[in-house]
């Protein structure tokens, strides 16, 4: 399979779609499967470029996330449970406050139910850092709907902060000891902080021209019932979304009822983007194909997101995926089957191609595309 760039939607539909399934366990070994899937994907499609390098910080903040969860329970969170473990310094409040702790006891329960809580946020924050390192902000950017181009600038700008700021405090830190001044310890990452600040002033600068040189912003005039019908689509849009995700995130609500109402929202979403991007002018350069790979990769993350949720609507698989906090929780053979499909984005799509690291730019063909 030759080498070339994936179209980056289709990481970013496998990304959110493995995200959308973690919201709906709090199963440490189903989360933990998900996260082993992420790392398998980005290490074997990881490119050489500067976006790449940022997985390893989104490792960094699950794990920070956790700890702050557990940190939280221990010190602040309700008591419950019956298994203690240590008891810390309490302070006594009123009765109407009878829902706020500091200190007491510390149980089990407590700690498991906090851990379980947040490896669902740390499983979300690193998939959705798997396509920040797959997929390039730049190409992005392309495919982003006309509609939505203005908003598509900002987030893009948004996700090539992290790598940006990983580069250039690396590219600092090494200048740094190369000059025998101190690059480790709190004092060394102080003294990042005015270059890296620079840098990004630097980037903005030279972003704000280019867009301004290249016509950004410019677009049709409208008529005035258009604009409100426009207006009332993307609320009626909107407002059903997300009515239908906090349906699926809470437990009192038919699945299928909530996966109903996100699918009117995102069809009158759709036609919403359609209407809007009929005023937009704008033009793509050779815009990214979408061929076989990106419809594997779809696919996958798609067969992943149904399979969380068919389990989720069968009554039997409920303390699957919400254990019980005094029990050992199990791994079902659905699990690992879905593991398998969000796995296969390693093998079914094409490597990235050449990247040079000392000019962060692609190398052969690449370059001009």
């Amino acid at each position: 399979m030759s080498s070339r760039w994936l179209h980056p939607g289709a990481w970013w539909l496998w990304s959110l779609c493995l995200a959308a399934a973690a919201s709906q366990t709090t199963n440490p070994l189903l989360l933990g499967l998900l996260i082993s899937a992420a790392v398998i994907v980005v290490a074997a499609r990881k490119p050489d470029a500067p976006w790449g390098k940022s997985f390893e910080f989104f490792l960094f903040l699950g794990a920070m996330i956790i700890t702050i969860r557990v940190l939280f329970q221990i010190v602040f969170g309700a008591g419950f449970g019956t298994t203690v473990l240590f008891e810390l310094p309490g302070v006594s409040f009123p009765d109407w406050m009878s829902g706020l702790r500091l200190g007491g006891s510390v149980t089990l329960e407590a700690i498991l139910g906090a851990f379980y809580d947040g490896l669902r946020l740390a499983t979300i924050a690193i998939v959705i850092g798997a396509a920040n390192s797959l997929a390039s902000p730049t190409r992005l950017l392309k495919a982003v709907p006309t509609a939505l181009y203005e908003l598509g600038v900002s987030i893009v700008v948004a996700l090539t902060f992290i790598p940006q700021l990983t580069t250039d405090a690396g590219r600092i830190r090494e200048m740094r000891r190369l000059r025998g001044r101190n690059s480790k310890g709190l004092k060394g990452f102080v003294s990042l902080g005015l270059p890296v600040l620079a840098g990004a002033l630097d980037r903005s600068i030279i972003l704000a021209e280019s867009m301004d040189s290249r016509g950004y912003g410019r677009h049709q005039k409208e008529t005035t019932l258009g604009r409100r019908v426009s207006i009332s689509l993307v609320l009626t849009s909107l407002s059903l979304a997300l009515i239908g995700v906090y349906s699926l995130l809470t437990a009192g609500t038919s699945a299928s009822v909530a996966i109903l109402i996100v699918s009117i929202g995102l069809i009158l979403g759709g036609v919403t983007l359609w209407r809007a991007g009929r005023t937009r002018v704008r033009t793509v350069y050779r815009p990214d194909t979408w061929a076989l790979p990106e419809w594997l990769v779809s696919i996958a993350g798609v067969a992943v997101l149904g399979v969380f949720l068919v389990a989720r609507i069968s009554p039997d698989q409920a303390l699957i995926l919400r254990p019980e906090l005094n029990t050992w929780p199990s791994l079902p053979l659905w699990g690992l089957l879905a593991f398998g499909i969000a796995c296969t984005p390693a093998i079914t799509t094409p490597p990235p191609p050449a990247f040079d690291i000392d000019t962060n730019e692609p190398v052969g063909a690449e370059a001009l595309t």
